[in-house]
């Protein structure tokens, strides 16, 4: 087997564990907190479910580009294996937490020292051969947004069968055990003797540089709003859900079915779509993401009955397939030589600011719209993001590069 496949195979486990472990504690947070950390009050407990949240995404969002600064000076797989075994530890350490302090401080470092998945994008973008790229950007993002979405889930079952401390300490040996795998099999030619002779500049003046490269800013931008747009309706979806179904049986089951056949049909359409963007463009496949994406909202915001709700979900989910693969791929076209970890890493911190920013903004939002009203909404931004593609990426680049 080629190396890029076995890069693709192993980082692609890789994703997928680190972002359902991320994710997999939404479901029994405010559960840990209570029955294992003590606190009674109901507000207090759902202050510091959220606070606790959106910790890993604060200072995921301010070290992202440092990471990628380093990963271009010292390689990728390095940074790579520094964020998995480093997640390990901390997620292991979760278990042990006695305070809802302890659980915030490990949220936030879990954040400063992330960076598994930008790594894993910009190594598999410089070993992938031009021709495959946008297949194993598809590839692999399908692992990381898979994860993403269906680690509530997961996390739900196992909260019933194991408890909740176990889960973490569960969570941490699969990040260890796909961090030793990355060690063992992963390769990454990078050349530091050459990377120590180029002039080191700062995350500032790397982003200076790097927002002048036409197409870049424009894709950054396309990252937060679609992050932003799928996330602000996501933490209210198991209430609407039970506004449809009503207080009858299997309710958790439908609400984490709901919240999860995005990811499955996203895992069937990204690599799919990732060989479509190979033929035809990926700026093509991102206009056609875009507007099916946004045209499926429409009919969650009609739903009067959870079959209409989980048909939609599921065609989101493969619109969304070619949403962040074909980012992630016009980024290393766009992005000048040596500069590949960095332009990731500031792309990862707009996708950290999304995540961050969407459930505040819907849940703030929801008082006064509903969740109709948050998906009517992300329609529309997905919509502006089409319209601002047009303008950024296709009508004023360069004849030569409309076949990205």
């Amino acid at each position: 087997m080629e190396q890029w496949k076995k890069n693709l195979i192993v980082l692609w486990f890789g994703q997928f564990l680190i972002n359902a472990g991320m994710t997999m504690i939404i479901p029994f947070m405010s559960l840990y907190l209570q029955f294992d950390l003590g606190l009674s009050d109901k507000h207090e407990i759902g202050v510091w479910a959220g606070i606790i949240f959106a910790g890993n995404f604060v200072t995921s969002f301010i070290f992202q580009p440092i990471w990628g600064k380093y990963a271009d000076k010292y390689g990728r797989k390095v940074m790579l294996l520094r964020s998995g075994f480093g997640m390990a530890i901390v997620m292991t350490l979760m278990g042990f937490a006695t305070t809802p302090w302890h659980l915030l401080l490990l949220r936030l470092l879990n954040g400063t020292i992330s960076g598994f998945n930008p790594g894993a994008v910009s190594l598999m973008s410089a070993t992938t051969p031009k021709s495959k790229v946008g297949f194993a950007m598809g590839t692999l993002q399908s692992g990381g947004i898979a994860g993403t979405i269906l680690g509530p889930l997961i996390g739900g079952l196992l909260a019933d069968s194991i408890g909740y401390r176990p889960i973490f300490y569960l969570t941490g040996a699969l990040m260890f055990a796909a961090s030793m795998l990355a060690f063992f099999v992963v390769k990454d030619p990078f050349d530091r003797s050459k990377a120590a002779s180029k002039h080191t500049i700062s995350v500032r003046e790397g982003l200076k540089k790097l927002i002048k490269v036409p197409g870049i800013s424009s894709l950054y931008t396309v990252t937060f709003l679609i992050q932003f747009a799928m996330m602000s309706p996501m933490t209210l979806i198991p209430l609407f859900v039970q506004e449809l179904h009503g207080n009858g049986p299997n309710l958790a089951f439908w609400a984490g079915l709901v919240s999860s056949v995005t990811g499955l049909s996203n895992m069937i359409a990204s690599p799919l779509l990732g060989k479509i963007s190979d033929k035809i463009g990926s700026v093509k496949v991102l206009s056609v993401s875009l507007i099916g994406a946004a045209l499926c909202f429409i009919p969650q915001a009609l739903s009067h009955h959870v079959w209409s709700l989980l048909a939609s979900r599921f065609a989101l989910g493969i619109f969304l397939g070619g949403l962040n693969p074909s980012v992630n791929s016009l980024i290393r076209k766009y992005t000048p030589d040596g500069m590949e970890s960095r332009s990731y890493g500031f792309n990862s911190s707009m996708l950290a600011l999304g995540n961050m920013a969407g459930p505040i903004v819907g849940g703030a939002l929801s008082g006064s719209i509903g969740i109709q009203g948050l998906f009517v909404l992300s329609s529309v931004l997905l919509f502006a993001n089409m319209f601002w593609v047009w303008q950024k990426l296709i009508r004023n680049v360069p004849v030569q590069q409309k076949n990205v």
